[in-house]
């Protein structure tokens, strides 16, 4: 346990990160979610759609540090190219 004022602060703001990042993780599963979806549907119009919504917030989970740039871009490549597969 903390013991020290400056650790104790530091407990804080690591909560107060770990609960900021976590929603933000979420917010980019869900956005993921929603171009898996539209591609088992079989939808390529709602598929690219969803995976340009997609596309600026997984970018922002590079610049924030949520993701490695390469994971993201691993991503992205990968589910254009089963969108792309679709039409």
């Amino acid at each position: 346990m903390a013991n020290s004022p400056q650790a104790k602060k530091r407990a804080r703001q690591n909560e107060r990160r770990a609960a900021v990042n976590q929603a933000r993780r979420s917010r980019i599963r869900t956005y993921l979610r929603k171009v898996e979806e539209a591609i088992a549907a079989g939808d390529q119009a709602a598929a690219k759609a969803a995976l340009q919504a997609a596309q600026p917030e997984m970018m922002r989970g590079v610049t924030k540090g949520i993701l490695h740039k390469n994971t993201a871009a691993r991503k992205m490549s990968r589910l254009s190219a089963r969108v792309k597969a679709l039409g």
